[in-house]
């Protein structure tokens, strides 16, 4: 589904990726781990196509057959949301405060799919229970500051699920969240993965959420893949010292939980 080859990228002569290789396959979660700075959230916006201005890139990034470097800009922006979406670390900054949860649904699907007002707001209800938030009807008409944080990130997961694209990429989801919270959410992305067949880079500093609802996980350090393989590999019986420094830094209690 999603195939990133080489992918090389360099910021005002700053190298950012050095030579990045993923393979995401569809109806999988693919764990991109590594500490601040490694280059995990810079590869997930280098598949959108939304690098600072300046930014050189080489390599190729491909959605099934297409070379995403290869696209112009208008072809870029309707894969962007249409068929690739992204799911942001703080649903307070993604969400547009001044706009109800129903318009920022329904103007998305209008633009990317063509819906009428009707067909769009029938979408977004549905999108809305998909993702657990009761009442979806009337949450329809409310604005983001009337919900929880937890349940914020789920109208953002419904946002970014509005014109069924093919990979999700969800950058630290739940670094935001308090644990109890982290769990549903870390379901939900597990929950629709399974039903929609969804591929799903879950972009995150921390092994322990990989080990909750990751398939396959792929370790950066210092923009490259250092390792990757079967999550229950990486984890238990890791093959690169960076990676068992990582799975050391965790708690005892999330170690053993990994273990088991």
């Amino acid at each position: 589904m999603l195939n990133i080859t080489d992918l090389k990228i360099a910021i005002r002569g700053k190298e950012i990726l050095r030579g990045v290789d993923l393979a995401v396959e569809p109806g999988t979660v693919h764990g991109l781990a590594g500490e601040s700075g490694s280059g995990k959230t810079m590869t997930g916006l280098a598949v959108l196509g939304l690098l600072p201005h300046g930014a050189r890139t080489t390599g190729r990034i491909a959605l099934g057959e297409r070379d995403l470097l290869a696209l112009t800009p208008k072809e870029l922006n309707k894969v962007r949301g249409g068929e690739v979406a992204m799911v942001f670390q703080d649903p307070a900054t993604s969400l547009h405060p001044m706009l109800t949860i129903g318009k920022q649904l329904t103007e998305h699907m209008r633009h990317h799919l063509g819906l009428g007002k009707a067909e769009a707001k029938a979408r977004a209800v549905e999108l809305l229970g998909k993702v657990r938030i009761p009442g979806a009807e009337e949450a329809f008409g409310r604005y983001p500051h009337q919900f929880s944080g937890g349940m914020r990130q789920r109208i953002a997961i419904a946002i970014a699920l509005a014109c069924s694209p093919k990979v999700l990429i969800a950058d630290e989801p739940t670094t935001a969240l308090d644990v109890t919270v982290q769990a549903g959410i870390l379901r939900l992305l597990r929950g629709l993965c399974d039903e929609l067949g969804l591929a799903i880079v879950l972009v995150t500093h921390d092994l322990g959420v990989m080990s909750a609802v990751a398939d396959q996980v792929s370790v950066m350090k210092d923009g490259l893949v250092v390792e990757s393989g079967p999550r229950a590999q990486v984890l238990t019986n890791p093959g690169h010292a960076y990676t068992r420094a990582l799975l050391d830094s965790l708690p005892e209690s999330r170690t053993t939980q990994e273990g088991s």
